[in-house]
């Protein structure tokens, strides 16, 4: 007689918010034991997480645990300059508070828009005056210091936390390093939990999101000691002098991932072009290249993940010169890798045509002209200092390292007609570079040109 099989009962849950270490404890346990997830928060609940912590992903460096537990984090009162770094992150989830505070120029331009694309009688006065101001900080927005303070909310696992913190703690900046003590003190604290007592709840002790991450989170003297080894590696090894001329889009043609590496760790810590760089590289010897890869390793201790610039091997390289607004926006997409230079006044800013139609060009460049002689003045005696008064408006460099897919995403999503007109035009750049080297991948990208525009949507 054949026994009858029973099959489990097949539920679906959703469980309710967790201190994180405990989540994560939880849902390893789970993964690991034949216990319903009843059974297993009731264990975690019995036992000690910070053991479990200590033992498994400190010691044993089972990192992927870490993955299992979220927590949601809000920086206040922030520099655009930190909120960069903040966002930083390969697996980040977060907004960036828009910055409307910056109004230098905001009446000329709002009343060229007003007499230039008047309101449709079928659109609402509402709607109307937010696509208004929305194009007009469009425009004032390239005048919007570094220095201006936003607010950050972010959704992130502890692992991803943890290498936030340490890297923030890593960073020479002093604000950089003070907002990494701070996420230590808020992992290792009791969270506000305004929700509870909104809905009148009388809400569970309030435990610490990540006490035992906080604990043992510290800054790395891998990244500190070895930027600073390649910035004299490369005034010692490149003596490339002038900055050449580049595109505001270069898609650079296919090459040896021994030199990509190479030009991508002197790209980091110079401002030449990547172009630039690759050609000096490509004379070098095997072994001068490899001493220079040496020098990004030889601090590396057996806890820390490569340097950024070691995630190379992508087909799809740009790199890409334009206005630091623009690049923000750019900035946020996760699914590339991306190696940005420092910022600078020495690229220039751009001034948009807009400006000049509505008769307040000369004004904006009075404007950019004085603050650049001040940061490059600044910049010899407090570079930290200079780089805060840096408006959106100048030019910065980044390489954008991806696949084809990701091409295809940003270029079609980004050159749309209800984006700024910056990222718009890098986007369409992008898409042209794709088809003008790969003609029938090119072919397929579907992107809008930015002298398509539609003056009502924004």
């Amino acid at each position: 007689m054949m026994s009858r099989m029973t099959s489990p009962t097949r539920r679906v849950i959703a469980l309710a918010p967790m201190p994180p270490e405990k989540s994560a404890y939880a849902l390893a346990r789970y993964s690991r034991s034949p216990d319903s997830i009843e059974d297993s928060l009731r264990w975690v609940h019995s036992h000690s997480s910070e053991k479990f912590w200590e033992q498994f992903y400190f010691d044993y460096g089972h990192a992927s645990i870490a993955d299992l537990g979220h927590v949601i984090i809000c920086f206040e009162g922030v520099s655009e300059l930190a909120a960069i770094h903040i966002e930083d992150e390969a697996l980040w989830d977060g907004q960036a508070k828009s910055q409307q505070a910056y109004t230098t120029l905001h009446a000329p331009i709002r009343d060229y828009l007003a007499r230039t694309t008047p309101k449709p009688d079928d659109m609402k006065p509402q709607a109307y005056d937010r696509t208004m101001n929305a194009r007009t900080f469009d425009i004032t927005r390239y005048l919007l210091p570094l220095a201006a303070t936003t607010n950050v909310g972010q959704v992130v696992s502890i692992r991803t936390l943890e290498k936030q913190i340490c890297r923030l703690l890593s960073l020479p900046v002093a604000e950089l390093r003070a907002i990494g003590e701070d996420l230590k003190r808020a992992c290792a604290t009791p969270p506000l939990n305004l929700w509870s007592d909104l809905n009148g709840k009388s809400a569970a002790p309030n435990e610490p999101l990540a006490p035992t991450l906080a604990r043992h989170a510290r800054p790395s003297e891998y990244p500190i000691k070895t930027y600073p080894d390649l910035q004299q590696a490369a005034a010692e090894r490149l003596r490339l002098g002038e900055v050449k001329a580049s595109e505001p889009v270069e898609l650079i043609e296919p090459h040896a991932p021994l030199d990509e590496l190479a030009a991508t760790l002197l790209y980091r810590v110079t401002i030449y072009p990547y172009r630039q760089i690759l050609a000096v590289v490509r004379e070098w010897t095997e072994k001068e290249k490899e001493d220079l890869i040496e020098i990004a390793l030889r601090r590396r201790s057996p806890h820390d993940e490569l340097l950024q610039e070691f995630r190379c091997g992508y087909g799809f390289i740009f790199d890409v010169l334009m206005d630091l607004g623009g690049w923000r926006d750019l900035h946020r997409h996760r699914r590339c890798q991306q190696v940005r230079q420092e910022f600078t006044t020495i690229h220039g800013y751009e001034t948009p045509s807009l400006l000049t139609d509505a008769g307040a060009a000369a004004e904006y460049r009075a404007v950019m002209d004085e603050v650049k002689e001040q940061v490059e003045g600044l910049a010899l005696s407090h570079p930290d200092i200079a780089t805060y008064l840096t408006p959106f408006g100048f030019r910065s460099r980044c390489l954008f390292k991806m696949d084809y897919a990701e091409a295809e995403y940003i270029a079609r999503l980004r050159s749309g007609v209800k984006g700024h007109f910056s990222y718009r035009t890098i986007a369409w750049l992008m898409q042209r570079a794709v088809l003008a080297r790969y003609p029938a991948l090119g072919s397929w990208i579907s992107a809008t040109p930015p002298d398509i525009e539609d003056s009502l949507t924004r």
